[in-house]
């Protein structure tokens, strides 16, 4: 094991030297493969408290609250899962990162933005049992080529030390809503996904991943058919979400 470690450890330094780690945004020095320079981490706007207790949404720095308030929509219980958080607001910086990473085949940038989602889970004592990335028709993933939640996945479910789960549930192909509001992204989503092996969903504390929340209506609807297949509780971690701060 110490002659593994040993080997690793040449074997970094060496491809370190052929390959001196740069920011993937902007290609500035950095000390680390895959992590951002200083001027391109403090361009994001990174969520920090305070922030719902429950769904992560950053609230207003003007008031004075508890680490367990709630937003208005937690609040009234109408959270779309038991628990969600995300790494930053999206926002100008964040879409100039997530659009070449979803659409343009920048899956270096997978790197930062799964650390920055496992350092979004930091407040939480979740357990989960399995790592979801939500799922892609199949049409869609052979357009694009890869599940940009997946890459986001694998990192995570490793810092939980538990398994990737990506074939227990299925998605049926939609054309996208792009700016549409909440109520059409709700009506289009309905019934996209079905599960197919709810064998490993009953009993499963489950951790959904995916790259953005928008109206979180996607979400919802996951964990509604995820419920229904028996999981005793669904969470969410996404790189980015959108918000609005007052």
């Amino acid at each position: 094991m110490q002659f593994r470690k040993f080997v690793s450890a040449i074997f970094t330094k060496i491809i370190n030297i052929v390959f001196p780690p740069r920011c993937p945004l902007c290609t500035a020095d950095v000390s680390v493969h895959g992590e951002l320079c200083a001027d391109c981490w403090t361009a994001f706007n990174w969520i920090e408290e305070p922030k719902c207790a429950i769904c992560g949404y950053p609230l207003a720095y003007s008031i004075n609250i508890a680490s367990d308030t709630l937003c208005a929509t937690c609040a009234a219980g109408k959270n779309e899962l038991d628990l969600i958080r995300s790494a930053c607001v999206y926002d100008d910086a964040s879409r100039g990162a997530m659009l070449p990473f979803k659409h343009g085949g920048k899956i270096s940038y997978s790197t930062f933005m799964s650390r920055a989602m496992i350092w979004a889970l930091r407040d939480t004592n979740i357990m989960p049992d399995i790592v979801m990335p939500v799922p892609l028709a199949r049409r869609r993933l052979f357009k694009r080529g890869y599940n940009q939640a997946s890459l986001l996945a694998r990192p995570i479910a490793r810092a939980y030390g538990v398994k990737i789960d990506y074939d227990s549930v299925h998605r049926k192909y939609r054309p996208d809503m792009g700016h549409k509001n909440a109520r059409a992204r709700a009506e289009n989503i309905r019934g996209v996904f079905s599960v197919a092996r709810p064998d490993k969903i009953r009993g499963k504390r489950i951790l959904l991943v995916d790259d953005v929340m928008t109206t979180g209506a996607t979400f919802h609807e996951l964990r509604r058919v995820l419920m229904r297949a028996g999981a005793s509780a669904v969470y969410g971690v996404t790189f980015c979400r959108v918000a609005r701060i007052s």
